[in-house]
């Protein structure tokens, strides 16, 4: 996310204002209080996903529920109230996006969305920060802002807690032009509730501070060269990551991939490296919607949730998701013996999400009528750019897979067929928070 200058004024010390802290004494009976905002380059949302994770969710496993969210801990009921703004927002922004992508595939983080865009509220005051809390899903008489602050933070925790045979590391960090001077209390706020990196930056030299972003992006998702062509009139830039890397519970036997027709539409026709493995898995048909729900755990705690659609029930499906419609699959997974064909396949999206946050409702933080004083007590900044860029990568992982396939192959109950062999949707989660979500139209287009 990219921060521009409004003015030609030189950045110079602050006046401290009351930007509301997420320290609490009694997070029970706290005001909301959050009301800042800034202007800056957005480079949100840096996924990069090895072995397609997955969810976890009411119809899953249990994955150690508890370990990750201690009833006695307060802000568990913050982070269960923006669970829900979260998914909301996740699948209004798939609708969105589809939208405008025609026949191309889509991969991004709502999450890394989410989070960059609630961190730019703690600077945002006025109609700029109802804008950005209100196109995020959150109803203000329902959760305050300090709530929602809170929320993030917990959840953020819980994300970034070590976790066994799963990586999963997110990062946030501003990166300020030297001549720039946030408030103490915004910096405060930034570290503690978004666990956040602030570094001065030389944007007199764009080359240079390129480079430094783009060594912070790698060390945290290794994607190399996420960010160019930043202007001298940058004068911050947020940036939000996620990675992700997990192994399939039961992996596919490469020995057992084949090439095979994948059908984009009426007229054309791919080969893809089609994966095959024949296992319990838990699925769902999903009658009123025309569509096929399988779940592929992996290992940590981690889902894939892959979504077929019939022929032709494509934009059906799309139109229909929802929060509402996730849970209610997770609750209708039943353990099924399948004989499961999945493309192999990795796909890449990078997306100016401005337009689409626009039409979504988010709009003075882009142009002069943006108010994010709450960052450096001036109201001369505005969001030039938001560019999200994710990656994913679905293979066999072969890891214990002679012995698992030789386990699952002495089963004699005829399995049903499930061929992915057609556009298809995948949600991939962690506990209830969707971390990415997809719709593969050709598996051959990266």
């Amino acid at each position: 996310m990219t921060v521009c200058r409004r003015k030609k004024s030189l950045w110079k010390e602050m006046e401290s204002r009351a930007v509301p802290h997420c320290t609490k004494e009694n997070p029970l009976q706290r005001l909301s209080q959050f009301l800042p905002k800034f202007l800056f380059r957005w480079i949100c949302g840096f996924a990069q996903n090895h072995h397609a994770p997955g969810h976890q969710g009411k119809g899953s496993d249990d994955h150690n529920h508890d370990q990750y969210h201690p009833t006695e801990n307060p802000d568990y009921l913050f982070y269960l109230k923006i669970s829900r703004s979260n998914a909301n927002f996740a699948f209004k922004f798939f609708c969105q996006i589809v939208s405008e992508a025609g026949d191309e595939n889509v991969f991004f983080s709502p999450l890394s969305i989410s989070t960059a865009f609630a961190f730019l509220s703690l600077g945002a005051k006025s109609a700029t920060l109802s804008q950005l809390l209100s196109g995020l899903g959150f109803n203000k008489t329902e959760i305050s802002e300090q709530e929602i602050h809170d929320g993030f933070r917990y959840l953020l925790q819980m994300l970034n807690r070590p976790k066994a045979e799963l990586e999963l590391n997110t990062g946030n960090a501003l990166f300020t032009h030297d001549q720039v001077e946030l408030l103490e209390k915004f910096v405060k706020d930034a570290k503690h509730c978004y666990q956040a990196e602030i570094f001065p930056a030389n944007f007199k030299n764009p080359s240079e501070v390129e480079k430094q972003i783009n060594s912070y992006i790698k060390n945290k998702t290794h994607i190399k060269d996420a960010i160019k062509g930043l202007s001298l009139e940058t004068a911050m830039v947020l940036v939000n990551c996620i990675f992700l890397k997990t192994y399939w519970e039961k992996p596919f036997n490469s020995q057992a991939t084949r090439e095979a027709d994948f059908f984009v539409d009426k007229k054309t026709t791919v080969k893809v490296p089609m994966m095959r493995k024949t296992s319990y898995f838990k699925t769902y048909r999903d009658a009123d919607l025309s569509c096929e729900v399988v779940e592929l755990p992996y290992k940590g705690g981690a889902s894939a949730l892959f979504i077929l659609p019939d022929q032709g029930k494509l934009k059906h499906v799309e139109q229909a998701l929802g929060e509402d419609r996730l849970f209610k699959w997770l609750n209708s997974l039943r353990g099924r013996r399948v004989e499961l064909f999945l493309p192999r396949f990795s796909i890449s999206g990078s997306y100016d999400i401005k337009n689409t946050l626009q039409k979504m409702g988010i709009t003075d933080v882009f142009d002069d009528r943006a108010d994010l004083s709450g960052m450096t007590g001036k109201p001369n900044l505005k969001v030039s750019k938001a560019i999200h860029k994710t990656y994913l990568n679905v293979h066999e992982n072969d890891t214990e897979a002679a012995v698992a396939t030789l386990l699952e192959m002495i089963q004699t109950s005829r399995p049903i067929v499930i061929r992915f062999n057609r556009p298809f949707l995948q949600v991939i989660t962690f506990d209830n928070d969707v971390l990415f979500l997809g719709e593969v139209q050709d598996p051959t287009k990266n």
